[in-house]
């Protein structure tokens, strides 16, 4: 699994306190510090980020409306099993922007920053040799942004982010449990590699293949570990919090 060890970055002084743990509780559901089934005690929480209940109670709120976190009255708040329908539905928005704007970057203003993608791969090289998925996973992020900068399109990568929780977390498991960083990262060169040649139709190819990658890998962890994932009505069993740590 990922380096527990490498701390997040410091969250900024301007955020408030339900910000604060919005941000600590999502990134820990993400990267699976907090995995599905972990039961969440809201006065653990505020014990361990040094605040009151309240702004826990308000990041649970809106945790739940992400389809994050499940309210079970009399047993408990747990973090939810991955959505598929959620991760389809990522999928898609995801493919359909990303797509459609490397299909409008211009091919030789494009060309012209391949030099920026490929220290992107250097970097990326880097952490699959030293084993660091979150550090990975972050630069995997870069990339897959600075790919929208090609075509101006950078601030849609607020409506990506917005919709792509579940479908992260299933990228999360797929970097543990089934899909080699090195064999992402050629994926990624193979992208760089045709826009580099000016073929944009080669490049969009590249990427939609890359990004409907996760489906085999979901198939591949559903098939093992079936609990990760929403399989309709469930009713879990109160147990030890786990921390964030």
């Amino acid at each position: 699994m990922a380096d527990e060890t490498r701390s997040d970055p410091p969250p900024s002084p301007l955020l408030s306190a339900r910000d604060r743990v919005l941000d600590a509780l999502r990134r820990a559901i993400i990267t699976l510090r907090l995995a599905p089934g972990t039961p969440v005690s809201e006065k653990d929480l505020a014990a361990e980020l040094a605040v009151s209940r309240t702004p826990v109670r308000e990041s649970v709120i809106l945790l739940r409306a992400e389809g994050l976190v499940e309210v079970y009255p009399q047993v408990g708040t747990f973090v939810a099993p991955v959505d598929l329908e959620r991760v389809r539905q990522a999928q898609f928005i995801r493919e359909a922007v990303e797509c459609t704007s490397l299909e409008q970057a211009d091919p030789a203003a494009a060309r012209g920053r391949t030099g920026e993608l490929r220290a992107l791969l250097a970097s990326q090289r880097e952490a699959g040799r030293a084993g660091d998925h979150d550090r990975f996973f972050d630069l995997d992020e870069e990339f897959h942004r600075a790919l929208l900068a090609l075509a101006g399109n950078l601030s849609a990568w607020g409506t990506v982010n917005a919709a792509k929780a579940h479908l992260d977390r299933a990228r999360r498991l797929s970097l543990i449990d089934t899909r080699p960083i090195g064999e992402l990262v050629e994926q990624h060169t193979g992208i760089v590699d045709a826009i580099e040649a000016e073929d944009t139709s080669a490049a969009v190819a590249a990427l939609r293949a890359h990004l409907r990658t996760v489906f085999e890998d979901v198939e591949r962890i559903r098939a093992a570990s079936p609990d990760l994932f929403s399989e309709g009505p469930r009713r879990p069993v109160r147990r030890t919090v786990t921390t964030l740590g």
